[in-house]
Order: structure tokens, then sequence, then C-alpha cells
């Protein structure tokens, strides 16, 4: 009997040290009751509580925990029926009041988020709903968490995964789309000719200007070239109004020969005239030159004939006779006829 003692003795040392001390893991913390009442919370690490006076209440996850928002059915203020889901990230950072003043936490949270979405979507239009998840997003996080606060709940963010509208209305976004694009593309174009149109008048304008500009030098030269015969002939030197008439004739007839639809070119009975105007530029080439020193070289006289060769009888010459084109006494030139 005396050796029983001792071992039940130790026993209960055992069994109380067991109930006593706790070990919190890190990220955790209990929640300690004593005598049905909140008494504390246990931070992680090693403890000691009252045996059979103190329970643990909770064991509460301090790390940050995801919940998957199911799919629902969201109509928007313009009456489109769209589905939806989201997720959403909390973490508990006051595990008393999320043991004490809410029941069921996960369900609670998914219940506020899914109110909430239908809450927020259904104020929104079809095209704000696509094209605002953003604003979306940020509207959910401060109404959640608002309303968890009191529940010792931070959310963290929470994101609106998909949207997806009736096919219907698929449809006629990809309608709607696509006239759209074709409004710009047209636009495109439109401003394209019009860059194209103003990009041609300027260089047509520029060309106009360099034509007005090639003609003004040309007829400056014209008169100063027809300056140049006026003083000429004023001064006495008849030669230069034949060189510019005979230049003028024959940039006439230059131009009736060359014409494309001319086969036989027909010279009117006025072209002998263009003789005498040449010859009237001969003589005033020949003038210039006896005006200069220039040296004239003679031919060679020619070789002598071998003997006993007879002279070959020459034709006798036709007397010319005067160009039927002359006009009165002298010829168109001046020279005697």
């Amino acid at each position: 009997m005396e050796g029983i003692f001792p071992l039940a003795l130790l026993f209960a040392v055992v069994v109380l040290a067991s109930l006593g001390v706790k070990t919190v893991p890190q990220g955790t913390n209990y929640v300690i009751e004593r005598l049905g009442k909140f008494h504390q919370v246990l931070k992680p690490g090693l403890t000691l509580i009252a045996p059979f006076i103190d329970r643990v209440r909770a064991q509460v996850s301090l790390m940050e925990t995801v919940m998957d928002i199911p799919k629902q059915e969201v109509i928007t203020r313009d009456n489109a029926r769209v589905q939806t889901d989201a997720v959403m990230f909390y973490q508990i950072i006051n595990a008393a009041q999320a043991t004490y003043e809410i029941q069921d936490l996960t369900r609670g949270l998914m219940n506020l988020a899914m109110t909430n979405i239908r809450t927020v979507m259904g104020g929104l239009d079809l095209d704000e709903l696509l094209s605002k998840r953003d604003e979306i997003n940020v509207r959910l996080l401060q109404a959640i968490d608002e309303a968890t606060s009191a529940w010792g709940v931070k959310v963290v963010r929470i994101e609106v995964l998909d949207i997806t509208p009736p096919s219907d209305i698929v449809n006629s976004m990809g309608r709607q789309l696509k006239a759209e694009r074709d409004r710009r593309a047209l636009i495109l174009e439109a401003d394209g000719e019009r860059q194209a149109t103003v990009l041609r008048a300027q260089g047509e304008l520029e060309a106009a200007k360099l034509q007005a500009e090639a003609r003004e030098r040309l007829a400056q030269a014209e008169a100063a070239s027809t300056t140049m015969v006026s003083d000429a002939i004023a001064g006495g030197n008849v030669q230069a109004l034949n060189y510019f008439v005979a230049q003028k004739y024959v940039e006439a007839l230059k131009a009736v020969a060359s014409a494309p639809n001319q086969k036989v070119l027909m010279l009117p009975y006025e072209a002998t005239g263009v003789v005498g105007s040449l010859a009237g530029v001969a003589e005033l080439v020949s003038a210039s030159f006896k005006t200069q020193d220039v040296p004239v070289i003679h031919a060679p006289p020619p070789a002598p004939k071998p003997p006993g060769s007879a002279a070959k009888p020459t034709k006798p010459t036709k007397p010319t006779t005067p160009p039927t084109g002359s006009i009165g006494p002298t010829g168109p030139w001046g020279e005697t006829t």
C-alpha cells in the first residue's frame, strides 16, 4: 500500500501538468475560458492554465485565409443578367471577437460578400460593369471590411474573377465592336485622303510657282534678246534682224515637220525666203570673222596629171535664176535680185 500511494501521486502530477501546460503554435491563438467565461487569449509559445478551471474555447488561426465566392446571377442597372464570381482574402486580427461576436464566421463572410457584390454591381450598367473592375473591387473591399471589423476580421482584398453576360448580349457587343472599328477605319481613310489632297495641292502650287518663275525668266531673256536686236538695227546692223527672223522661221518649220499627224510636208511658196535668210546668216558670220585676224588655210595645189591623159570635157553651167519669192527690187534680206 505504501508503494502505491507515491505512484498515484506521481500519476496525478503528470495528469495535472498535461492539463495545465499548453503549447501554442506560431500563427495561432487559443481562446481560454474560466468557469464558462472568457478569461484570456494565449499567444504562441509555452503557457500554463489552471486545470479543471480553465479550458480552451477555440483555436483561432491568424494567418491570411482565401475564400472562394460561388458564382451567382446579378441584374445590372440596365436590366442585363450576368453571372459573376469572386475570391476574397481575409485575416483574423482579434481571436476573442472572431469567437464570440459571430457564431459561424466563414458562412457570415461568404453571405456578406455575395450580398455586397449584388449591391455594387446592380448599381452599374453593363458597359461600366465590364470596364470598371478595379472600381468594383475597391467598393467591395470598403463595404465588406467595414462590416467585418466588429468580428475582429480584416478583409485584405477581394477580386471579381469572371463576369459572363448572356450569349445574345455578347453577340450584340461583337456587332457593336465591329461597327465601331469600321467607323474608325473610315475616319482614318478619309483623313488620309484629305492629307494626300492637301499635299498634292501644295505640290501643284509649288510647281506652278516654279513654272511661272521659269516663264518670267524666259520672257526676260526674250525681251533682252529683242532689245539687243532692236539696238543693233538702230545702229545700222541689218544682219542681226536677218538672223533673228531666220531663227524664228526655222523653228516654225521644225514644229510643222515634227507634228505626229503629218505624213507629207508641204512647204509654202515663201519657203524660198528661208534660203535667203540662211544666206544672210552666213554673211553675218563672215562679217564677224573678217573683223578678227584669223589665218586663212589655203588648199594645196592639185597634183600634176600624167602625160598623155586627156582632159575631160566639162558640162556647161546653167545660169542661176533669182528665187521666185523675191519681193520688189531686192530680196527678203536686202540682196540684189
